[in-house]
């Protein structure tokens, strides 16, 4: 005989009345005459909602391809997945519910990367126990341009990417609270761009974004934007220490400014090698 109790349960099963982002549903038993939900603040539960998230193979996928450090957009974590593209949207949104992966957007595109260091060890360990290494995905740019490039009128490719980090890492640009992906410049940054003839307060005052982390599309990471980005990239040219292509906004790193960024900023040889892959 059916009881009411069953048809509301049967009901409910349909609708998905259940399966709410707060709660979690615990395995039906047939003593069970309703479902009993758990609360998400509890520790174990919220571990097993990112163990869920993560067990999906396409969503393992495209996690383990973030882990590399370059920031994607959908469509690309579609093919990294093998899933159509509302099917990777659908994921990734999951994923950012569950504090897994970030999202930035710049002009009409959206870029997807891990939600910070804790994922990529989760990541790594998670990889150890399964004995495997993830299938590699590899962006086909030109490596003229991805050595070396301007992006509308700052420094792009692999030689504005490490330029930013290392700007970073000297403590000359300091990311602005409150405003998304915007830097200021310490005291110690104002000392460092004046001695390379770079006046902050006039770039300060143009009427345009002063500076900010611009994600490169080559290399998936930041390069420095906005006024005091413009600024860097005409000294660059007339410091000579980088030259035009004529054919493309491939730029090339000169002698001079290989020794230069060296020694003004701790560029490596390694990383000025990668950037100088235009001029061999």
């Amino acid at each position: 005989m059916t009881t009411a109790t069953n048809v509301v349960g049967r009901s409910s099963d349909r609708l998905g009345l259940f399966d709410t982002p707060n709660s979690l549903p615990l395995a039906k038993h047939r003593h069970f005459v309703d479902h009993r939900t758990m609360n998400v603040t509890s520790p174990d539960v919220k571990a097993a909602l990112i163990a869920a998230a993560i067990g999906e193979p396409a969503r393992a996928r495209m996690l383990y391809h973030l882990t590399r450090g370059h920031a994607h957009t959908s469509t690309e974590l579609a093919a990294v997945a093998e899933v159509s593209p509302s099917t990777a949207s659908a994921h990734l949104q999951l994923l950012e519910t569950r504090g897994l992966v970030r999202v930035f957007a710049q002009g009409r595109h959206r870029y997807y990367s891990l939600e910070g260091p804790h994922v990529a060890a989760a990541l790594e360990a998670l990889s150890v126990a399964a004995g495997g290494s993830p299938h590699a995905f590899t962006l086909k740019t030109p490596a003229h341009l991805r050595a070396a490039r301007s992006c509308y009128d700052h420094l792009a490719g692999a030689l504005g990417v490490s330029l930013h980090d290392r700007l970073r890492a000297l403590g000359w640009l300091s990311p602005v609270t409150g405003e998304d992906q915007s830097y200021g410049v310490t005291p110690k940054g104002v000392k460092g761009f004046q001695d390379l003839g770079i006046d902050i307060e006039a770039t300060r005052g143009l009427r345009r974004r002063f500076a900010f982390a611009c994600l490169d599309w080559s290399e998936r990471r930041p390069h420095l934007g906005g006024a005091l980005g413009a600024a860097v990239l005409k000294l660059a040219f007339g410091k000579k220490w980088i030259v035009r292509d004529l054919d493309s906004r491939a730029v090339e790193l000169t002698p001079r400014g290989r020794r230069e960024m060296a020694a003004r900023f701790g560029l490596t040889r390694e990383r000025l090698d990668d950037s100088s892959v235009a001029a061999r």
